[in-house]
């Protein structure tokens, strides 16, 4: 049997369950037409999130993890290098999206969105099975973000090659947007499911595709130190835009720190997290809260 461990946040936000468990076994019990939407950044786990590669990153040797320099007076999070990925490696990912896909599309009311983080080496392998198990691809969120991804001139070959980039230096991380298909028109599933579209910034401005967010730092790092942190100034965007009317629950089934929960927490949106790892279920239990609580950026309030 999983282990449950609900988290309660404040008076004046709604109560958020944590399940320690296997993101897909969890979805396997869960009721049909039950959720109605998901964002989520999975771990493409099937390689870095493994027992040996985690414990490679924490001892600092790399393997699959890109461990890079300090750079004026900050260290950097580790990367994972997907580069290196081999064909059986890909068809591992492939397989992996292929059922969390299936899953999905189960559980999730007609018209609900998935917004699912990615990048720009291996989104073919996420976004194909989710086309193929019915979901309609709705575009993409460009998260504008500068990373130390890409840019390296030829390994062991730096001098001889000096004006070569191996690959383009990162600049933005792509979030691929589905929809599992509405039950007739847009209007009638947004008047009997109240899902089918994305809530808009105002009445006057339309959620927007390209979203500014840079890397988690400073307090959110120090409350989550997780190796994929997002910050709560993108995921506050996110989760807000997920749910037209904010009613509804937003699942993410590998919560990691617990960044989409705490979102949720903020904006006030009931949610559900799963997390497979212990130690990260820990990290999320104590991190949730005092990433909801935190200012999120600069924007107005009112765009979140």
């Amino acid at each position: 049997m999983p282990r449950l461990e609900v988290g309660i946040a404040p008076r004046t936000r709604p109560a958020y369950e944590l399940v320690l468990d296997d993101a897909f076994d969890w979805l396997d019990r869960r009721v049909a037409n039950s959720i109605e939407a998901v964002v989520t950044d999975p771990p493409y786990g099937l390689i870095e999130f493994s027992e040996a590669e985690l414990r490679k990153k924490k001892d600092g040797s790399g393997g699959v993890w890109r461990i890079p320099p300090a750079f004026d007076g900050c260290e950097r999070a580790p990367l994972p290098r997907f580069t290196v990925l081999r064909d059986r490696d890909r068809q591992a990912l492939r397989a992996f999206f292929a059922r969390l896909s299936q899953s999905l599309i189960r559980v999730l009311v007609p018209g609900a969105h998935v917004f699912i983080a990615t990048n720009p080496l291996v989104s073919h392998l996420v976004y194909e099975p989710f086309i193929a198990a019915g979901f309609e691809k709705r575009g993409e969120i460009i998260r504008l973000v500068q990373t130390l991804r890409g840019g390296d001139r030829p390994k062991n070959a730096e001098n001889e090659f000096d004006l070569v980039s191996v690959m383009p230096r990162s600049g933005w991380e792509p979030w691929g947007l589905f929809r599992k298909p509405c039950q007739g028109r847009v209007q009638d599933n947004l008047r009997v499911w109240r899902t089918g579209g994305l809530r808009r910034i105002s009445d006057a401005e339309p959620f927007r595709d390209v979203i500014s967010a840079p890397v988690a730092r400073g307090r959110e790092r120090e409350i989550a130190p997780h190796p994929s942190l997002k910050p709560q100034r993108l995921m506050r965007q996110l989760v807000r835009a997920s749910l037209p009317f904010a009613e509804g629950t937003v699942l993410d089934p590998f919560m990691g720190s617990g960044s989409t929960i705490a979102a949720a927490s903020a904006l006030g949106i009931q949610s559900i997290g799963i997390e497979c790892n212990p130690e990260f279920f820990a990290l999320a239990v104590a991190a949730i809260p005092e990433l909801a609580g935190l200012d999120a950026g600069e924007h107005d309030s009112a765009r979140w």
